[in-house]
């Protein structure tokens, strides 16, 4: 370890992957003895200091307005469902539809966070005096790089965010072969989004912030790490810079195994399924029934992510789950994993060496599922168009797969040799250091 103790600043994203990601990372740093503080968005608050973290939180909007002088409290579950009902039509259009409906509402709404939330980040980072600054979004946050320490980028998102001309543009779920398809993906890109960038862009500057790069809503750090395993990486046609390190996985060790998951899911009488959509692929009530009613079924067992709106839908009889699961601890015993395509969920089952069936709604889940498919690690199907046969014969081809098996078992071990956690906390210690100082990990974190 370093004979002086560093503090460290993450900024994650207001999502469960990304801040999710930033907690393995930072555990490890806190394991050597650093500080560590979170600027997470307000609706953490309590989450990060019971893992042993510093909170100093930001609001990325106004509080909702009093009534009748008495604060008014935010229903999580029904603004999942508010927002579901509104967009949910949306995630049956095609990616390039979606730049304009769902994309770009994405982006004003983080871009209007950034800006609100400039000035407590300013106050933080005065109050904090933070030796490095680790940010996982993708959006730029001026105080961030204005701080006058090294910043950290981290890519929790498909790498495909990294732009380059002979990979698929990001949002895309284009094939890797289909340079028409990108052409015209990047055409509508540049159509629905350059006026949103273009101000953007005017505001960082004007903050005193560099220039971002041409259509890009984020700068590169002083150091730049992005979780994605070799297996499915895009390297070999678009190379990065030495500042670039690839984290082959990132996952967190602070979860609990459930007390009462039942034994008959763990004693091998039964292929085990894991399903997940994530919170807000699992908000569509509608989706989840389609898939639970499709998987009844079959003679498996089911272990369920249920999401904001849990009380709305039942299990079957071969099913268990709960709101909230500890998947890190949950993943390793499934034989299948049913996913929305999420960065972390996708990068956790090639963790485990588990193969996937991908039902992608938006965002890079499109570009996880594609490459998944491509890469053979699993099938990637029609979200809102697949039949409950169609379904089902995925799920019992792909356990009846034993080929597959070897495949994600042998990429799982050698994922998992990487030591992804480990690797990300020696380079974020390292950052600003004199060449060859000692940041105090052993050579599991090397490559």
């Amino acid at each position: 370890m370093t004979d002086a103790r560093r503090t460290f600043l993450f900024m994650p994203e207001s999502a469960y992957g990304p801040t999710n990601n930033c907690v393995g990372i930072a555990n490890e740093l806190l394991k050597q003895g650093h500080r560590v503080v979170f600027a997470a968005e307000r609706s953490w608050e309590g989450k990060l200091t019971a893992l042993g973290f510093e909170e100093d939180l930001v609001d990325l909007a106004p509080a909702p307005e009093p009534v009748d002088g008495e604060e008014v409290e935010q229903d999580a579950g029904q603004f999942w469902k508010d927002y579901i009902k509104e967009v949910a039509p949306e995630f049956r259009k095609t990616t390039a539809e979606q730049l304009e409906t769902v994309t770009l509402p994405i982006w004003e709404e983080l871009v209007n966070g950034a800006k609100y939330c400039e000035p407590q980040l300013k106050a933080i980072i005065a109050r904090v005096r933070p030796d490095v600054i680790v940010e996982d979004n993708v959006l730029a946050f001026p105080a961030l790089v204005t701080a006058g320490v090294p910043f950290v980028r981290i890519v929790s998102c498909n790498p495909l965010e990294i732009p380059g001309d002979d990979i698929a543009p990001v949002f895309s779920g284009l094939g890797e072969d289909d340079r028409e398809g990108w052409a015209a993906f990047r055409a509508e890109y540049e159509r629905t989004h350059r006026p949103l960038w273009t101000s953007f862009d005017a505001w960082v500057q004007e903050q005193g912030a560099p220039p971002l790069p041409d259509l890009e809503f984020i700068h590169t750090g002083d150091a730049n790490l992005y979780v994605y395993p070799e297996e499915l990486d895009y390297t070999d046609v678009r190379p990065l810079d030495e500042t670039w390190h690839r984290l082959d996985s990132s996952v967190r060790e602070t979860e609990q195994a459930p007390g009462d998951l039942p034994a008959s899911f763990t004693d091998g009488s039964r292929p085990l399924v894991y399903f997940s959509l994530g919170s807000l692929g699992s908000a569509d009530v509608d989706l989840m029934k389609r898939v639970i009613d499709a998987l009844a079924e079959l003679p498996v067992n089911v272990i369920v992510s249920k999401g904001p709106l849990h009380d709305e839908f039942e299990l079957a009889d071969n099913m268990w789950g709960a709101e909230f699961l500890p998947q890190t601890k949950l993943l390793p015993l499934a034989d299948l994993v049913i996913t929305h395509g999420g960065n972390n969920t996708t990068t956790e089952a090639m963790h485990f060496g588990k193969p996937m069936i991908l039902l992608p709604l938006f965002w890079d889940q499109y570009d996880n599922a594609q490459r998944v498919d491509e890469r053979g690690y699993g099938r990637r199907l029609d979200t809102y168009g697949f039949t409950p046969d169609e379904l089902r014969r995925a799920v019992t081809e792909l356990l009846a797969d034993d080929a597959l098996r070897a495949r994600s078992d042998a990429a799982g071990a050698a994922i998992r040799s990487r030591h992804g956690v480990v690797k990300a906390a020696e380079i974020i210690a390292g950052v600003g250091l004199p060449v060859g100082a000692g940041v105090g990990l052993g050579a599991a974190g090397a490559e």
